[in-house]
């Protein structure tokens, strides 16, 4: 019994030798007949051989080529023809799956497509278009899927042209759901009208975002809506720098005073907090902004409470945004007050948006790695397939 199939990959086939020159020249053949693919009769006969090249794999440092003794069969039933076909090689293909495969993660993983040309054996148009038939494959495993339960929605810059793009993020298991060009919900309108499973998406976070707060309610209606911990925070932040050029526009430049206020009170030392508020003693009302200021982040950044609890809490947030409002802080007080439900929703739930941060940060990267794409559906392709495809193309 040969196990030159198991050897190769490609089962049923026995070598019938061997050569090795500039590569390795394998002639083999199929162990036995197959069944009609048509009817599944299994007495075919031979009508004719012929003899297929390909690629298949390396082995050290040279190319493997297989040479196949391909019959054509006849099926005596249903008197149709049909040629030999071998597991893991699509008709009419001068290379295996897996030699394509192994090109794509050579080409995936760094590998130029100039090195590549030397050390396989191809061009580098051949690499190229091999390596978008596997990105495609890997995209087509994803169409038609429903919206995730958890979605994370927001905006990055594609190109001066094309203007900003929208990403959806499946929280739940940390990938991209799908990147759309556009921002506004004009823009995003047909998309969103063809979406399946707009119903199964209980959560979406986003940031403080008009737009995306309207479309949310628009197109997921039994979604409740989060706000990203990070953005409401820096909302806070702003405002009270704001505030504080107001009160004092030579102390805003100090550099040493902004990483002060910027940081929480709890994470400053001793000697830090004696400083600032030696600082604050000549600015009364800077200081009373800034101790609210404090106060407010303490309660933003609660996680994971309880109804019951949650509910207590609420009071004092609305106290704050009262005391707030009669303040120069007035505008983050209006803006607290229209989120005020997605602010609270952040005490129930643990989701924020810096997974999709993160993947924004690789997008940028596979731009530049790209030099720039123009082409927006190209560039979908490749988000997809490096961040949000979790399958695996076994070899074969």
């Amino acid at each position: 019994m040969s196990h030159a199939g198991h050897i190769l990959g490609i089962s049923d086939l026995e070598v019938e030798r061997v050569h090795r020159d500039d590569g390795i020249e394998v002639y083999a053949r199929p162990t036995k007949r197959p069944r009609c693919i048509h009817c599944q009769h299994p007495g075919v006969k031979i009508k004719a051989t012929y003899q297929r090249t390909l690629k298949h794999t390396r082995q050290g440092n040279q190319v493997l080529t297989l040479h196949l003794r391909t019959p054509k069969y006849h099926c005596p039933q249903c008197r149709r023809y049909f040629r030999h076909r071998f597991q893991g090689v699509r008709p009419r293909f001068r290379a295996s799956e897996a030699f394509r495969l192994e090109v794509f993660e050579a080409h995936d993983g760094g590998v130029t497509q100039r090195k590549i040309t030397r050390t396989h054996g191809i061009s580098a148009a051949t690499v190229e278009r091999w390596y978008q038939s596997q990105c495609r494959l890997r995209r087509s495993e994803m169409a038609n899927r429903p919206c995730p339960r958890i979605l994370g929605i927001d905006e990055h810059f594609f190109t001066r042209k094309r203007g900003y793009a929208t990403t959806f993020v499946d929280l739940k298991r940390n990938k991209v759901f799908d990147v759309v060009l556009g921002r506004s919900e004009a823009s995003l309108r047909r998309y969103l009208k063809a979406l399946p499973g707009k119903d199964n998406v209980q959560v979406i976070v986003m940031d403080l975002s008009e737009t995306y707060r309207s479309i949310a309610r628009r197109y997921f209606p039994n979604a409740t809506i989060v706000a990203d911990r990070f953005h409401v925070i820096r909302v806070v932040n702003q405002h009270f720098l704001k505030a504080w050029q107001l009160q004092d526009p030579e102390g805003r430049k100090n550099r040493g005073l902004i990483s002060l206020m910027r940081r929480h009170e709890w994470r400053l030392s001793p000697e830090q907090r004696e400083n600032l508020a030696r600082y604050l003693q000549d600015y009364p009302v800077l200081g009373a902004l800034y101790e609210a200021k404090q106060r407010l982040n303490r309660l933003l950044l609660l996680k994971t409470l309880h109804h019951k609890k949650a509910r207590r809490k609420v009071p004092e947030l609305l106290e704050l945004i009262e005391q707030l409002h009669a303040s120069p802080l007035r505008a983050l007080a209006k803006t607290l007050r229209s989120w005020l439900e997605p602010i609270v929703a952040m005490w129930r739930f643990t989701k924020n948006n810096g997974i999709t941060e993160g993947f924004h940060t690789k997008m940028e990267m596979m731009t530049r790695r790209a030099f720039g794409f123009r082409n927006f559906e190209n560039y979908r392709l490749r988000v997809l397939t490096h961040c949000g495809w979790d399958g695996i193309i076994n070899r074969v």
